[in-house]
């Protein structure tokens, strides 16, 4: 079994939600209830407040450059189009996927629209027209869907999408590759809660049961979540749980790939 990581760029800076939606004020109500249940420490929110005045909210660089010290690569999903809460403008797209390409990272779309083919097929040509890739993926802010989304997103030109989750192995919609998700960070930390109810050692123990079952359900590609976003000292459980399990899994002597390497592995063996 493979691992598969990859990140879901929501945010890039405090301000781009100022006067449009109500992200701020439930990242503040949220810490206040984090303090008060114990999760969080004084000082760390108090480091979260502090965050506020950076103006700063995507930490890309600091978790390629964390991924380039294991000497592992994963996958960025950036966004194109606002919706839902994600709100960063264009221009931040521009200035990021190059970057993250130029750096041997993988990199892909983070979809809104996912009921319209027209919206979904604008994406991926503005997508394109930015990364001048030629093949490339998609997951779904939200990990939204319907019963078009997939036949959508495949038409659209798109050669994978990590969307679905659930404890399967990859498989084919006509010419696209879907790559169910097995763990994401808000499910660890959160699980059906806005606000984080785990604690480290709990994260470990959740993290453990999923990759059991993973290895009892034979998948070939095991599949991490963890928002950029989280991988600073605001989110002290969120980062050490991310970098214990990473470097856990190393130790063990899993093997990391990426979509696009493991879609040429899946190709191969169907050939077979």
């Amino acid at each position: 079994m493979k691992i598969i990581l990859s990140h879901d760029t929501d945010h890039m800076t405090i301000s781009e939600h100022l006067f449009r939606d109500l992200i701020v004020p439930k990242f503040i109500i949220r810490a206040k209830i984090e303090l008060l249940t114990g999760k969080i420490s004084l000082k760390e929110y108090f480091t979260r407040c502090l965050q506020l005045f950076t103006n700063k909210w995507q930490q890309i660089q600091e978790v390629i450059d964390y991924h380039n010290s294991l000497g592992i690569k994963s996958c960025f999903f950036v966004g194109v189009n606002n919706g839902k809460g994600l709100n960063y403008p264009l221009s931040y797209s521009k200035k990021w996927i190059p970057k993250i390409i130029e750096q041997g990272f993988e990199v892909g779309v983070h979809g809104i629209d996912f009921q319209n083919f027209e919206s979904i097929k604008s994406e991926y040509d503005t997508f394109k027209t930015i990364s001048k890739l030629d093949d490339f993926g998609i997951r779904m802010h939200y990990l939204r869907q319907n019963e078009n989304t997939f036949k959508n997103i495949e038409k659209s030109g798109y050669c994978f999408d990590a969307t679905e989750h659930g404890f399967k192995n990859p498989y084919k919609i006509g010419n696209m590759w879907e790559f169910p998700l097995q763990v994401m960070d808000g499910w660890v930390m959160n699980e059906k809660k806005s606000y984080q109810i785990r604690n480290f050692e709990e994260t470990k123990t959740y993290s453990l049961d999923k990759l059991k079952k993973a290895r009892e359900a034979d998948l070939k590609y095991f599949s991490i979540l963890f928002h950029d976003r989280y991988f600073c000292k605001s989110f002290v459980t969120w980062k050490n749980w991310y970098c214990w399990f990473v470097e856990y899994l190393l130790n063990e002597g899993y093997e990391f790939t990426t979509h696009q390497e493991a879609i040429k592995e899946l190709s191969k063996t169907s050939q077979n």
